[in-house]
């Protein structure tokens, strides 16, 4: 399997900071979103990914993000495996997020 693509908080607090349009997902649990998210990212459950990857251009950067980056990791994996070409893993998940800030 190939190996997936890594992005760190910081660079995307960064882009972010300039103002760039970056599809960022959340797979988090809705209670995990209730103690906050990136305001722009979108959230969509683990168990929702599956199901709706298939709205998502497969040349796209796509940033995934979760709690730790385990399960964001996972996802990323799934979606290589499913021809996605640009997916990238937020390392350390939201854990590392505000530390970026």
């Amino acid at each position: 399997m190939s190996r997936v693509q890594e992005i760190h908080p910081v660079e995307v607090v960064e882009r972010l900071k300039n103002r760039e349009a970056l599809r960022i997902i959340d797979v988090r649990s809705d209670l995990e979103i209730e103690q906050g998210k990136i305001p722009e990212a979108v959230h969509i459950p683990l168990f929702e990914v599956i199901d709706r990857y298939s709205e998502w251009d497969r040349g796209e950067e796509i940033i995934f993000v979760c709690r730790s980056g385990r399960r964001s990791m996972a996802v990323c994996q799934v979606l290589t495996l499913e021809g996605f070409r640009n997916v990238k893993n937020m390392s350390g998940g939201m854990l590392a997020y505000p530390a970026a800030l």
